[in-house]
């Protein structure tokens, strides 16, 4: 346990930050989930609605530094495939 004013100060940042990583690595995967079951579905449009919100969640998680950019391009070229198939 920390002893000092300082790293109290830290803990408390940090797991407030690990709380809201936490938080938008939830949503990411709820979008990145929502593609996948609406191309099941194959409809076109929200597929390509749902991608888009996809697109904006992982760039966004990469600006942040929650995930590495191969992660990103990774998931973005996974989905594009997906959707590009219907």
């Amino acid at each position: 346990m920390a002893n000092n004013k300082q790293q109290m100060k830290r803990n408390i940042q940090n797991e407030k930050r690990r709380l809201a990583n936490a938080s938008f690595k939830s949503s990411l995967k709820t979008a990145i989930k929502n593609v996948e079951t609406v191309v099941k579905t194959g409809d076109k449009e929200k597929a390509v609605e749902a991608l888009n919100l996809a697109y904006k969640k992982i760039d966004k998680s990469v600006a942040k530094g929650i995930h590495h950019k191969n992660y990103a391009n990774r998931q973005k070229s996974r989905l594009s495939n997906k959707v590009n198939a219907l």
